[in-house]
């Protein structure tokens, strides 16, 4: 079982609550460990990732709402403590997010598929599967 370092908790201060419990439960729940790379961000940094295609949208979860709070985290896969790209790392990590979301009663929506799941991966023409959002209907 992984457990947040130091690195992870400190990008998730200023994420909304409920997003925070999911990650805390899901790295405990998934075989292979992540780390989170990132939390809120400002509009500045999200224009200048736009401008880079970083990113397509300066409609960003990462952008604190009207409450103050962001309401999406980055985090990339670790296997054997270096950072793996293959999707099906992303996939695997992202079962456990869905899984700690059930249980916690918190509507997610995952990068990898743009949806409440996992299904459906392979056929997204955008995959982000190191994006894990409140979804926006639950928490505007």
């Amino acid at each position: 079982m992984f457990s947040l370092g130091s690195a992870s908790r400190s990008k998730l201060v200023g994420v909304h609550p409920d997003l925070v419990r999911v990650v805390e439960r899901a790295i405990q729940l998934t075989p292979i460990d992540f780390k989170v790379t990132c939390g809120t961000r400002t509009v500045a940094e999200q224009r200048i990732l736009v401008k880079e295609k970083k990113s397509k949208t300066m409609n960003s979860r990462h952008i604190p709402g009207a409450d103050g709070l962001g309401k999406a985290i980055d985090f990339v896969a670790l296997v054997s403590g270096q950072v793996s790209w293959k999707q099906a790392d992303y996939v695997t990590i992202a079962e456990a997010f869905f899984k700690a979301a059930t249980e916690l009663g918190v509507a997610i929506r995952w990068g990898g598929s743009w949806s409440t799941s996992t299904a459906g991966w392979q056929a997204n023409s955008f995959f982000d599967g190191p994006h894990v959002e409140l979804l926006a209907s639950a928490y505007p």
